[in-house]
């Protein structure tokens, strides 16, 4: 009796061992991100923010800015791919090629190298060639850093456009995913969009205000630099005040790495606790700076995840396609006047590494042309869609990652959400209650009295 108590006793323990291991390890939770983002809800909202960017960027591009020429081959080069190439000869590149005529917009620019670059650096994660992932990348960021310095008013004013875009979409996916994950709760859409609408400011705000904290600093160092200029003087005041500058110098350090990690930390802030930004900054810098090697692990798992669930949308996005063509290819086979399938004509056969297929030939007719157009509209929807769950997916897995540091952090529960963002509704609803039952009780004390 004494030992069957025994192993009951030991069983209990290993059992209550297994089950305080399982809750510990907080990051199996991550793959729970896919789920959350596919679902219809953020999909739709992801899509509507991906399309008004898409519209916008393509308005703004009326005002054609970006030289453009042809090569001794008749290909188009841009001064983006001159300043790639040597950043060095662009301005003159610029000078001789601005008087030709030919221009094309920012957006329309960046939009084709960035999908350039993301194609090669699928290709080249496919082909296990890692530096040719890294010089994709860092090639993006390089044609960024173009379009700041040679359009620096057309990127501040898509930058503002982008940021109000993300910070409704983007705050509505956080939230999504924050009551999907922490209550398994499935709001619809006008919940979340008028939670993100209630908290724009706070959205907004949270990821400029690092930049003008980051400027007010960088202000002072600046300001002590010109002293330096004063003759004679300026030298020994640089020297009096440079410890000062040291310290203001550690301050921007601090916030410049707070702010490339914990940016990411920001949107769930407010969608999980209904922060302000300065909260949703102080939340994410904490976090950060708490558990950082945890958060660079949280990230890490994230990010193999995620490119695990891109392949797989990808090859869905691919059996679509190829599908949808062949069996249209069964029931065409007439041909154009130039002796090419009519399919052909319109839509060439895509491929897992090339979802659009190669490029068709020129048109022959004007519905050829129509044809075409619309069949390329078509893939755009489809590209959409893929895009629509990459941004999901950031957004939820960034929620889910906030969710799991303030667990380690603050010791906060995962369950733990902020729901009543609607005090200043139901405030006036709980005070005209409480005057009616105050008059009823002050009624019913007359009447015994009387």
């Amino acid at each position: 009796m004494t030992i069957v108590t025994f192993l009951k006793g030991c069983k209990m323990v290993n059992e209550k061992q297994s089950s305080q291991l399982c809750n510990n390890l907080l990051f199996p939770k991550l793959f729970q991100t896919f789920r959350i983002a596919i679902h219809h809800s953020n999909l739709i909202i992801a899509f509507l923010g991906v399309v008004i960017i898409f519209a916008s960027g393509r308005l703004m591009d009326l005002n054609k800015t970006v030289v453009v020429s042809r090569d001794s081959q008749g290909k188009i080069q841009t001064e983006l791919q001159k300043y790639i190439e040597n950043s060095n000869q662009v301005e003159s590149y610029i000078e001789k090629s601005k008087d030709n005529g030919q221009r094309i917009g920012v957006f329309s620019t960046l939009w084709q190298y960035a999908a350039e670059r993301f194609q090669g650096a699928v290709d080249s994660l496919f082909a296990f060639d890692l530096h040719g992932v890294v010089e994709n990348i860092a090639n993006y960021f390089r044609s960024i850093r173009w379009a700041l310095k040679y359009h620096f008013v057309y990127c501040i004013i898509f930058f503002a456009i982008k940021l109000a875009v993300i910070s409704v979409a983007g705050g509505a996916i956080c939230r999504l995913a924050a009551l999907q994950f922490s209550r398994g709760e499935k709001p619809g859409l006008t919940e979340a969009l008028r939670f993100s609408s209630q908290r724009f400011t706070s959205f907004f705000a949270a990821p400029l205000a690092p930049l003008c904290i980051i400027a007010a600093l960088g202000l002072l160092i600046f300001i002590l630099g010109l002293i330096g200029n004063i003759p004679r003087a300026g030298e020994l005041v640089i020297g009096i005040f440079m410890l000062f500058a040291l310290i203001v110098g550690t301050l921007i350090t601090v916030v410049v790495i707070g702010t490339f990690v914990g940016f990411n930390l920001m949107f769930p802030a407010v969608a999980y606790d209904g922060s302000d930004c300065f909260d949703a900054i102080s939340r994410s810098f904490s976090y950060v700076y708490a558990r950082p090697w945890r958060m660079i692990f949280y990230t890490a798992i994230s990010a193999v995840y995620g490119a695990i669930c891109y392949i797989f949308v990808r090859f869905f996005a691919f059996l679509l396609l190829w599908f949808t063509q062949r069996f249209l290819r069964l029931g065409i086979w007439a041909e154009n006047s130039e002796g090419v399938n009519k399919l052909t004509a319109i839509w060439s056969e895509p491929s897992f590494m090339k979802l659009s297929g190669a490029p068709v030939p020129a048109a022959t007719t004007w519905s050829e042309t129509a044809g075409a157009f619309l069949v390329q509209l078509s893939l755009w929807l489809v590209f959409g869609l893929i895009l629509s769950v990459i941004v999901s997916f950031y957004f939820s897995a960034n929620t889910i990652i906030y969710s799991l540091m303030r667990r380690k952090v603050d010791n906060t529960a995962l369950d733990d959400i902020y729901t009543h963002f609607d005090d200043a509704i139901t405030e006036p609803i709980a005070t005209e209650a409480n005057s009616e039952t105050t008059q009823s009780d002050s009624e019913t004390e007359s009447n015994s009295s009387s």
